[in-house]
């Protein structure tokens, strides 16, 4: 008697779990066969563990703003790059980004707080870009200051499209005193690192007597960044800057006899 009693009621626990599940999705409550049944159930509520706890809703959502960021200052460069800055509106920008104004100014405060974010972007993804390509030998410090002056060159997409947006910008500072507060920067960090390099070459007796570290590296620099842009005018083949800038790498990393 026992056991069939004992198999009838584990018959209802099974009727009474199906109906607690379809209850569930219909929105009300489950039906249980016994009193026993119902409190078998919510123990089994009791004692399932809890789910794994989410990510945090705010290190969800500011890996989403960055990326949203991203995408809107990507839609900046490409704007600046094609038409200038000058056609950079913020219903432009919104429509190249592919989302609404509404988004544009969720993200940035103003227009000047896009563009300035925009440029600060762009640099740091062309340093990142940069130490893939430029490697560090002391033994061939010639090579390491061509590798980085090819950086201010047009030899790819990503670096004919970096030379475009930072010529925008610094058209737009000749008019615009706030661009040019944040693009033409006080500080040269590039010229003192290629400085830098010069002096090592120096104490290591492989440049030529006499030279000034510090107007070399702003010869360098500036030479490669005005032969860059006549590339983009196409005035100059790539090969015949090249070419000057080896030249002037020759003068300096020729030690005398």
């Amino acid at each position: 008697m026992r056991d069939e009693k004992n198999a009838r009621e584990t018959a209802r626990c099974t009727v009474c779990r199906a109906e607690m599940s379809t209850a569930g999705k219909r929105g009300r409550p489950a039906l249980y066969c016994s009193r026993s049944c119902q409190a078998r159930a919510y123990r089994r509520r009791k004692l399932t563990p809890a789910p794994e706890a989410a990510r945090p809703a705010d290190t969800v959502t500011s890996a989403q703003s960055r990326k949203r960021r991203r995408q809107i200052a990507e839609a900046v460069w490409r704007i600046a790059a094609e038409r200038g800055l000058d056609a950079a509106s913020m219903r432009e920008i919104a429509a190249e980004a592919g989302v609404s104004l509404r988004v544009v100014q969720y993200h940035f405060g103003s227009k000047h707080q896009l563009l300035v974010t925009a440029l600060h972007l762009l640099h740091r993804e062309n340093e990142r870009l940069a130490r893939t390509r430029v490697h560090f030998d002391p033994a061939n410090l010639r090579g390491v200051l061509s590798a980085m002056l090819d950086e201010f060159l047009p030899l790819d997409a990503q670096r004919t499209m970096a030379l475009r947006v930072f010529s925008a910008y610094y058209a737009r500072s000749l008019t615009d005193p706030a661009i040019a507060a944040v693009f033409l920067s006080d500080e040269h960090p590039l010229e003192d690192l290629i400085a830098g390099f010069i002096a090592m070459a120096q104490t290591n007796g492989q440049t030529a007597p006499g030279l000034d570290a510090r107007r070399e590296a702003d010869l360098l620099v500036a030479a490669a960044v005005g032969l860059g842009g006549d590339v983009l005018h196409e005035r100059r083949t790539l090969d015949d800057v090249r070419a000057t800038l080896d030249y002037h790498l020759a003068k300096i990393f020729s030690p005398a006899a």
